[in-house]
C-alpha cells in the first residue's frame, strides 16, 4: 500500500455572531473545531455583547457535503481527528464522503471503531490490494501448477471488490474499505 503525501488540514470552523451576520456585518474567527464550543460572542467581540447566537459559517479540514452547524457541532469532529491521528484522517474523510460510513449515535460523526474495522488503507488500485490479499492469505497454496496457471484473478478480483467501497484518495491512488 503506498501512501498519501497529501497536506492534512486540521479541522477548523469559522465561527461567526448571528445577529451580526444578519446585519450584514461579518464579525467571527477561525478556531480549532475542538475547541468551537469554548468561543463566546465576548470573545468574538472582544468586549461584553447582548449577542448571544453563534454559528460556523464556514469548514476546512472536514468532509465534503458537511455544511453549516453549531460550534458545538463543530467539537466532535476536532475531537475525532485527534484520535484518528494526521495519517489517517484522509482516508477517514474518504470513507465519510464515500456515504458508506457508519455513523455514531444519532449524528453525522463516524464511528471509529467501525472505520478502523474498515479501513485497510490506501494503494496504488484495487487490484493491486487484491492481489496483495491473495498473497498474504496464500489463495492459492497448495494448489497444483495447473490450476493456479488457469486461475481467473480479474473474475476473483472482481468479485472480491463487490464486499469494499473504493474511494478516490487525493494523490491518485484508492482508499480501500471493507463493507461491514
Amino acid at each position: 500500500m503506498s501512501c498519501s503525501t497529501v497536506t492534512v488540514v486540521r479541522p477548523r470552523a469559522w465561527i461567526g455572531c448571528l445577529p451580526c451576520y444578519n446585519e450584514g456585518r461579518l464579525v467571527g474567527e477561525w478556531v480549532d473545531a475542538a475547541e468551537a464550543g469554548d468561543l463566546t460572542p465576548a470573545d468574538l467581540h472582544g468586549t461584553p455583547t447582548t449577542h448571544e447566537e453563534l454559528w460556523v459559517f464556514d469548514l476546512e479540514g472536514f468532509p465534503q457535503g458537511i455544511g453549516e452547524m453549531s460550534p458545538s457541532a463543530a467539537v466532535p469532529w476536532g475531537e475525532l481527528f485527534d484520535e484518528v491521528g494526521e495519517v489517517q484522517w484522509p482516508g477517514l474523510l474518504a470513507w465519510v464522503e464515500s456515504g458508506c460510513y457508519v455513523a455514531e449515535g444519532t449524528g453525522d460523526r463516524p464511528s471509529l471503531p467501525d472505520f478502523e474495522e474498515a479501513y485497510q488503507g490506501e494503494g496504488d488500485s484495487f487490484a493491486d490490494y487484491a492481489a496483495q490479499l491473495a498473497e498474504d492469505i496464500g489463495l492459492t497454496d497448495g494448489w497444483p501448477e495447473e490450476a493456479q496457471r488457469y486461475f481467473d484473478w480479474e473474475a476473483w478480483t472482481r468479485d472480491l471488490k463487490f464486499d469494499y467501497t473504493i474511494a478516490a484518495a487525493p494523490d491518485g491512488g484508492v482508499f480501500i474499505f471493507r463493507s461491514l
